[in-house]
């Protein structure tokens, strides 16, 4: 599989988190309920999942103790282990577990020089991630992206993850287009015939607001080194309004049967749409799908 594409039929990886000592380490396992690495030269880990599903750390020659809470199953069970994912070269202390017979959930430690302890990596996601934290982890070490999968339902999503500075931020998620058969009537789309449901597939920058849309295949996650691919329809009915903002009432644009338009958003039965006109260039607007 292409490292930088994620088929969301998958099943989920991992997780990560970060680190700031310098020097590369060495990291060696002994089973999965015990770990034992080197953040760096003569700075030596151990830790050992207790039978409450917390972990206990030790952090040798100073022997710092500390407990943090794993990621564990229904019995209080994970899976240790070092990973860098935080591309700076040094692992962190990543706990796994599955969950829910498909899902993996994932707590990723990075130790903390200046506090001489381990943090848990919490990203920011300003509420637009499906998985609901780390679940099951890719590391996408050539574009320094992260990917998070999850399934609910008969639905696998994805959720992308990069970093801005020492800071884990959501970089794309998606959100399914609920039209129910609506779309076909205004819109045909031709599909491959593997494909899944249409989502809306967002790019977030690292304060939470969203810089591209694209409607694309729901069971396809986009490749996270290029710009997201808009699906393209065709135009269904003689004459299609095409409005500025979605809710809108009037407007003296139309689009005529047989235009190609690119999909690009999807709000409350409106979708946005690119029309790529042959003189003017570009234009964008908004088509009312199902009837207020």
């Amino acid at each position: 599989m292409n490292p930088t594409h994620w088929r969301a039929r998958a099943r989920p990886a991992a997780v990560w988190l970060a680190l700031c000592l310098s020097a590369p380490p060495l990291a060696a396992a002994q089973d999965e309920a015990t770990l034992r690495f080197e953040l760096a030269p003569g700075i030596g880990v151990h830790a050992a999942l207790a039978d409450d599903g917390q972990i206990d750390i030790t952090v040798a020659p100073a022997g710092t103790r500390q407990r943090v809470p794993g990621a564990a199953d229904e019995e209080g069970r994970s899976r240790l282990s070092a990973e860098d994912v935080d591309f700076d070269g040094r692992p962190e202390l990543v706990s796994r577990a599955s969950v829910g017979q498909v899902n993996e959930a994932v707590a990723v430690y990075r130790f903390a020089p200046g506090q001489a302890r381990f943090v848990a990596l919490e990203p920011a996601t300003h509420g637009h991630d499906q998985c609901g934290g780390l679940m099951g982890l890719t590391v996408d070490a050539p574009n320094r992206t992260l990917g998070s999968s999850c399934r609910s339902g008969p639905m696998w999503y994805v959720d992308f993850y990069r970093y801005d500075g020492p800071r884990l931020y959501l970089y794309r998620a998606e959100r399914m287009l609920m039209l129910d058969g609506a779309l076909d009537a205004v819109l045909s789309v031709e599909q491959p015939a593997d494909s899944g449901p249409l989502a809306v597939w967002s790019t977030f920058d690292p304060a939470g607001n969203v810089v591209q849309t694209a409607v694309a295949d729901g069971l396809d996650a986009p490749r996270s080194d290029a710009p997201l691919s808009p699906i393209r329809g065709r135009v269904v009915p003689a004459r299609l309004p095409l409005y500025t903002h979605a809710g809108d009432s009037s407007t003296r644009r139309y689009l005529v049967q047989g235009d190609v338009v690119e999909l690009l958003d999807e709000a409350a039965g409106w979708v946005q749409v690119r029309y790529r006109n042959a003189t003017r260039g570009p234009v964008q607007g908004w088509v009312q799908v199902t009837p207020e």
